[in-house]
């Protein structure tokens, strides 16, 4: 009785123990397990509910393939079937060149689109089209350096020229007025590479230094934007702001689009 009754405590330590590392071994095994089961149901869960989510702001994967699908057929059909519109943020061509139109505008019979004077000089003959086999019009003017902006005179009539912006983000969006920007304004700007983005409004009346020389009035907003992105249209909802000239230093600048207006006498389309 005396060597079993010594022998039991020992005994009990090692089934404790064992009952211990069994039931530790369980439950890091439910942990493991439990983990995997979670994470699909979550990544199913996200896959279902995205396309489908109403939170402002957000939109799932399924959602932005369909606004950039939708973006690419209202482009490609134009304002009537068949016919080619040329939107602010569009790309217009030329030997050697590519120029982003920043918005249409008109003197109530000549139809124009504003860009980059430093884009469109030393160009003569536009298209809409990278093989240049659809004729849009021919440049009408530019200003560089001391501005940056510029004209090209639509000579085609079948080209549409509506008064809106591409953003490549769920359709055009409708431009009906510009005004001039201020500091702390919300905006967005579309940009050839960048594509969508918005921020605010830092400063105006700022100048930006180029090896031609200096070119001032200039705004500047906390927007990204990338190189490629020069002429893409500045605006606040429906009212036009300007077009990117430049970046640098986590700021992109912009020229006024009142200034251009009011040298060529034009009103936005």
């Amino acid at each position: 009785m005396r060597s079993r009754s010594c022998r039991r405590p020992d005994a009990d330590r090692r089934g404790t123990l064992r009952g211990r590392l069994a039931a530790g071994a369980a439950l890091l095994a439910v942990m493991l397990l439990g983990a995997l089961p979670a994470q699909a149901a979550h990544a199913a869960h996200a896959a279902h509910a995205a396309p489908d989510a109403g939170t402002p702001g957000t939109a799932g994967p399924a959602t932005q393939d369909r606004d950039r699908d939708a973006a690419t057929q209202d482009r490609d059909a134009g304002p009537a079937a068949g016919q080619v519109a040329v939107r602010g943020g569009d790309s217009l061509y030329a030997a050697g060149r590519v120029c982003t139109v920043g918005f249409n505008a008109t003197n109530g019979g000549t139809d124009y689109a504003i860009v980059s004077g430093r884009c469109v000089t030393g160009a003569d003959t536009w298209y809409a089209d990278p093989a240049m086999t659809v004729p849009v019009g021919s440049t009408a003017g530019s200003s560089f350096p001391g501005n940056d902006y510029g004209l090209i005179r639509y000579t085609n009539p079948d080209v549409a020229r509506p008064g809106e912006v591409e953003t490549g983000a769920g359709g055009p969006v409708d431009i009906t007025r510009s005004a001039s920007p201020a500091v702390g304004q919300s905006m967005c700007h579309a940009g050839r590479v960048s594509g969508l983005q918005c921020g605010t409004v830092q400063a105006v009346n700022v100048s930006v230094n180029y090896p031609e020389g200096t070119v001032s009035g200039l705004f500047r907003s906390t927007a990204h934007s990338e190189p490629g992105d020069e002429g893409g249209p500045a605006f606040s909802g429906g009212t036009a702001l300007g077009f990117i000239v430049g970046a640098g230093s986590g700021s992109t600048f912009y020229q006024p689009v009142g200034e251009v207006l009011a040298a060529y006498g034009l009103a936005l389309s």
